[in-house]
């Protein structure tokens, strides 16, 4: 079946749209305007700001598309396995967002998240051949570009897309890059309690450890884990 925060995510969109269409809701009720949030407590428009891709329609399903898509390659790619890590990943691109939101004035921030989801996609999968429509033939690294070009053929602004860019560059140095430089380190730890929420081993009932398996008998996780949590 579909991976679980590809399922969550791409369905809240689809209600939330449907709701608009069927005039449950408004887009005035859903857009990010820090004022409310904050003197409001409309703490709910940190979230649906996320969610509206605008009336159903050309610019809506290609949303849809490349959402789906982009994030099902990465819950079942890179993060398979490590759903905690994945909705970290959500919560820190929608954290940068959110704050860049605060000074500009973007009403929704969702595109910009589907834009993160591609980049970090296209980077870790950088042979890959895309095909555009039938027109351009480039390799995924700069699927995020043309995403770009084509919202400015649709009129649409470049500034959501740039956000999304950036954000998930800064993610992906964060995550890919600057670990694997001399002196670098992973900074971006996932908090334990979205692990213990997320990542439920599977426990096969069968299974017995040999001794030296055991956790007790690995000195060397200890010493990782208490450099991960220093006292």
């Amino acid at each position: 079946g579909m991976p679980a925060v590809t399922r969550a995510y791409t369905t809240a969109c689809v209600l939330t749209t449907a709701a608009v269409q069927l005039e449950f809701i408004t887009p005035f009720q859903l857009y990010f305007n820090p004022d409310l949030i904050f003197r409001k407590f409309q703490i709910w428009r940190l979230i649906t700001n996320f969610l509206f891709f605008g009336p159903l329609g050309f610019s809506f399903f290609f949303n849809m598309i490349f959402l789906y898509r982009y994030c099902r390659m990465l819950e079942e790619g890179s993060f398979r396995g490590r759903t905690a890590d994945f909705v970290f990943m959500f919560l820190f691109g929608g954290f940068l967002m959110t704050l860049f939101g605060l000074f500009a004035s973007l009403f929704f921030l969702g595109q910009a998240f589907t834009i993160m989801l591609v980049y970090v996609w296209s980077r870790r999968n950088p042979y890959i051949r895309m095909n555009f429509f039938g027109l351009l033939n480039f390799q995924a690294p700069f699927l995020p570009w043309v995403l770009m070009g084509f919202s400015l053929l649709l009129g649409n602004s470049i500034i959501i897309d740039l956000l999304g860019i950036a954000v998930g560059h800064i993610y992906y140095f964060l995550e890919d890059v600057f670990p694997n430089q001399p002196g670098g380190k992973k900074l971006l730890l996932t908090p334990s309690f979205l692990k213990m929420v997320f990542d439920t081993p599977e426990e096969d009932p069968n299974y017995n450890p040999l001794p030296e398996d055991r956790p007790e008998h690995q000195p060397r996780d200890r010493d990782q884990n208490e450099q991960q949590h220093p006292q």
